[in-house]
């Protein structure tokens, strides 16, 4: 599969995307940068972590008018795979193509730690391979991963099975104390109504090796490429 990896000034999980992509899995990746205007040949886009323009004006609302994000449009209109982690979910969620917002964490603050997921099993290509029944570790690193949504798309979402991921325990308990930014019912990660878009705050990228404390996030790369 042929990789786009998204660059916008202030990104910096770029390269760690980029090198699961090429080093870890042997697939075919290559950088993209934001005034580009089309994804022609590529197979999957992540849009990576980071602070896109420096998080002026709101998170994700700069990068989300970025020329590239009118091809990523017609790239998922056209049945291609969207990816978007942490920085990357909330470009997705200010360009409309993933509902809800995103605010600042329920503590205020930064939190950068590893937490745990459990993947919902609602046969996207992106969890497809997961198991729904276990904890998967990675770590999270943000300011605004509070995701928030009325009752009544939160309902909408759940009949559509358009939830990804919720905040669990290592043991699999959805608690409030396993929700580490006060996302609403414990939602992690979200997709669109075609399933083929989905915005995640958790870095998968930075779990895919064993040095790194945990090989979890690479289950979600290989669902991709189909290797599991």
């Amino acid at each position: 599969m042929r990789f786009a990896v998204l660059v916008f000034p202030g990104s910096n999980c770029d390269y760690d995307a980029y090198h699961v992509v090429r080093q870890v899995l042997g697939e075919r990746a290559e950088f993209i940068w934001h005034r580009e205007a089309s994804l022609d040949g590529f197979d999957v886009v992540i849009i990576p972590g980071g602070f896109s323009y420096g998080d002026y004006l709101r998170t994700g609302a700069i990068a989300s008018l970025s020329p590239i994000m009118e091809a990523v449009r017609q790239f998922a209109s056209a049945g291609g795979l969207v990816l978007g982690i942490c920085n990357g979910f909330q470009i997705l969620i200010e360009a409309g193509l993933l509902p809800g917002a995103l605010i600042s964490n329920s503590g205020l603050r930064f939190i950068s730690r590893q937490i745990y997921l459990q993947p919902e099993g609602s046969g996207d290509p992106f969890t497809a391979g997961l198991d729904t029944g276990r904890s998967y570790a990675m770590p999270i690193a943000h300011q605004a991963g509070n995701y928030l949504v009325s009752p009544q798309e939160l309902e909408q979402l759940e009949k559509n099975e358009q939830i990804a991921f919720r905040y669990v325990t290592a043991a699999g308990e959805r608690t409030a104390d396993a929700n580490p930014n006060g996302s609403c019912a414990n939602i992690a990660g979200v997709l669109n109504r075609e399933k083929n878009v989905m915005g995640m705050m958790p870095h998968p990228e930075r779990a895919a090796e064993a040095v790194l404390g945990s090989v979890d996030g690479l289950a979600l790369f290989e669902s991709i490429i189909g290797r599991s």
